[in-house]
């Protein structure tokens, strides 16, 4: 033999390759099916798809191999790991663009499936005759595959089942299971290739010692601890769990929920072999996610709580301080921790990533915007989306697909803080939300309200991954806007759906209806001041750990939204009560923002804190510390009169009281100016 033969022989990698080999067992159809396309006998794309761990990528390796023995060049792409673009595709499966032996081996398709469209359109048309492409994902092909002929001869679909009982025998052979632990786990497994695995795993460590084989607690441990290995340490336990419980696993969001080692421990978890990398983040095979999931969540549910805590904070202050065109990616990532349990996004249906693009608006789309407003809605409505576009245009986020690059939808966020006569008459819509909020609590200086308003054509208005961008991109303006006093969406001819959803999370239905095109908008509500951002996350948290959204916790309450009037009079009732406690409780101030930012404080004693520190801020400037004085000797000293106050100040009177006054209306503005833009502000 020679060296360089001994060498190749001699790889870590031909050994795995072999092992591989010997474990793999049935889908004799499938790999039929497949010799008969790489011999030029069958199809030229095979598309293979069926549920998570049923054995996708094994059969695929199986296929590269029998590809390699007839001496075809092979090149893979996974989805998992790839950008779902166009480009990115590309240039990852580009070889078999240019090579008629090529084989094109496609894995997890499901996390690219927006790309669908495009790949049939545009990229597989111009893959040579003789080259053979394998697709392989969770969900079948669209219909569009079989209802074009021209696919009829070049397209083979293959659905995946589970392993025949004879076939997961021959698996369970293959991995040296006890006779006596094989009925109990095929019970527990069936034929899903990955349960067997896993489950083979736990009976061969037993070795039979047990005759008893149960898919309890007990047991998910037992796989967890076969899979996973001996942890080094509580701290790697943890990282593992937190890896789990995202979306996608950054250093940063490993910092933010395990603040020791952050760095050591991300190098650490990409190496494992159960978990992957994207360009997003690191994160776990799906049936590994679940169980880690179940297991923290029963073996230790304060820990569950308190970890899952830390990453929803940290999540939440990304979608606060992204960049625009990163706010979807990270809305979705912090509602994928409400995956199940109700979630505004049907993650399932999240397999379409990539099949829609937004974009801002610009001059040249204002027409096709029109076309679909009208389709969408009709005239009226289109009427409205034209003068809000020269009023607003950068309030208008439009939506594409991928594959055509067709205008399926758009998006409003109109920003409001004055209506003239003519935008009034111009969106009945705007115009019921501004009439609402006037008589409800009005929009006060240095505030806006802001309406949402969306255009979707008839075939995207239900069940489409269109909305779920729509809906990310709203919760982002609701989370990152500054001084929004009123937040209003409007849908026309909401179904259950969005009605529960929004409700769910303290959007409310108005009254008012308005009419366009004869169609009536509903019209959903939020008073961001009376139930500020961090509080809606809160509810959100609560509702998600399987709280109730209306809890005892005052920190999420509905605060009181006064007026600058009201505002004023309540501090000048307070500062005469400061030396009276129980009279500071009952101040509507104390369920003001202005008490709000002082979590953590007994209200009446914050808001006797906070009188007291406005006063003595008064000393600060030379021009008013006459003001503090007065303030300081009828309020903070307790004198009985205010002709006694004079006296003690050696001043007239009149001068006194001129001096209070303006001193009380210095420590109204500054409180006024804290209530509207936060305890931050000078």
């Amino acid at each position: 033999m020679s060296s360089e033969s001994s060498k190749t022989t001699g790889l870590l990698g031909s050994r795995l390759e072999a092992a591989r080999e010997l474990a793999f067992v049935g889908r004799e159809e499938e790999v039929a099916v497949f010799k008969a396309a790489l011999y030029g006998g069958g199809c030229s794309v095979l598309y293979m798809h069926g549920p998570g761990g049923i054995g996708k990528s094994a059969l695929l390796r199986r296929l590269a191999h029998e590809a390699a023995m007839a001496g075809r060049q092979v090149s893979a792409v996974d989805g998992r790991t790839l950008e779902p673009s166009p480009a990115a595709f590309e240039a990852e499966a580009g070889l078999v663009l240019e090579d008629a032996g090529a084989v094109l081996l496609i894995d997890s398709f499901e996390r690219i499936q927006g790309l669908e469209g495009w790949l049939r359109e545009r990229f597989l048309p111009r893959v040579p005759v003789g080259a053979l492409v394998v697709i392989a994902g969770r969900y079948p092909p669209d219909m569009r595959w079989q209802a074009d002929p021209g696919w009829a001869g070049a397209l083979e679909v293959l659905a995946l089942r589970d392993l025949p009982a004879v076939d997961a025998q021959a698996l369970l052979d293959s991995r040296g299971v006890p006779a006596e632990l094989r009925d109990p786990l095929l019970s527990f497994a069936g034929g899903h290739p990955l349960a067997l695995l896993l489950g083979a795993a736990v009976a061969v460590k037993d070795g039979g010692a047990s005759r008893r084989w149960m898919p309890d607690q007990d047991v998910v441990a037992t796989l967890l601890d076969q899979l996973v290995g001996e942890l080094p340490s509580a701290a790697h336990q943890h990282a593992l769990e937190i890896c789990a419980h995202a979306h996608m696993t950054t250093e940063a969001l490993l910092r933010a929920a395990l603040p020791q080692d952050a760095g050591r421990l991300f190098r650490w978890l990409r190496r494992l072999p159960f978990v992957e990398s994207s360009s997003l983040g690191l994160f776990p095979h799906d049936v590994v996610r679940e169980l880690l999931e179940a297991d923290l969540r029963w073996r230790d549910p304060e820990g569950y709580a308190v970890m899952h805590d830390r990453i929803y904070a940290h999540l939440a202050e990304r979608v606060r301080t992204a960049g625009d065109a990163d706010v979807l990616g990270a809305v979705a990532a912090l509602l994928y921790l409400h995956r199940d349990n109700g979630a505004l996004t049907d993650f399932d249906r999240c397999r379409d990533e990539g099949e829609f693009q937004e974009e801002v608006l610009r001059p040249e789309d204002v027409p096709a915007l029109l076309r679909v407003a009208t389709a969408a809605e009709g005239p009226a409505s289109a009427a409205g989306a034209a003068f809000w576009a020269g009023r607003q245009p950068e309030a208008f986020r439009l939506y594409r697909r991928t594959e055509t690059g067709e205008l399926v939808a758009f998006s409003a966020w109109l920003r409001l803080a004055e209506l003239d006569e003519r935008e009034l008459a111009a969106d009945p819509v705007v115009a019921a939300a501004w009439a609402h909020a006037r008589a409800t609590t009005p929009v006060r200086a240095g505030e806006h309200l802001a309406v949402s308003r969306l255009w979707v054509l008839p075939q995207h208005s239900a069940n489409s991954p269109v909305l779920d961008l729509i809906q990310w991109r709203m919760i982002g303006n609701c989370l990152r806007a500054e001084r929004m006093a009123w937040s209003y969406i409007a849908v026309r001819r909401p179904d259950r759906t969005w009605v529960r959803h929004l409700g769910h999370y303290g959007m409310r239905i108005i009254p008012e209806q308005p009419q366009l095109d004869d169609d009536a908008h509903t019209l959903f509500a939020h008073d961001w001041r009376a139930v500020p951002a961090q509080a809606w996350l809160e509810r959100m948290n609560r509702l998600l750990l399987g709280g109730s959204a209306d809890g005892p916790n005052t920190a999420t309450a509905e605060l009181a939204v006064l007026s600058q009037t009201e505002f004023s009079e309540a501090v000048r009732v307070a500062l005469r009560q400061l030396s009276r406690p129980s009279a500071l409780a009952a101040s509507p101030l104390t369920r003001t923002r202005l008490i709000a930012d002082r979590a953590g404080e007994d209200p009446a004693t914050a808001l006797g804190g906070l009188l007291r520190q406005a006063v003595d801020d008064l000393r600060e400037d030379p021009r008013s510390v006459k003001f503090h004085r007065a303030l300081s000797v009828t309020f903070l000293h307790g004198t009985p009169t205010q002709e006694l106050a004079a006296e003690q100040l050696g001043l007239p009177f009149t001068t006194y009281r001129r001096h209070l006054t303006a001193g009380v209306e210095r420590v109204c503005a500054d409180l006024w100016h804290r209530e509207l833009y936060g305890a931050a502000a000078s």
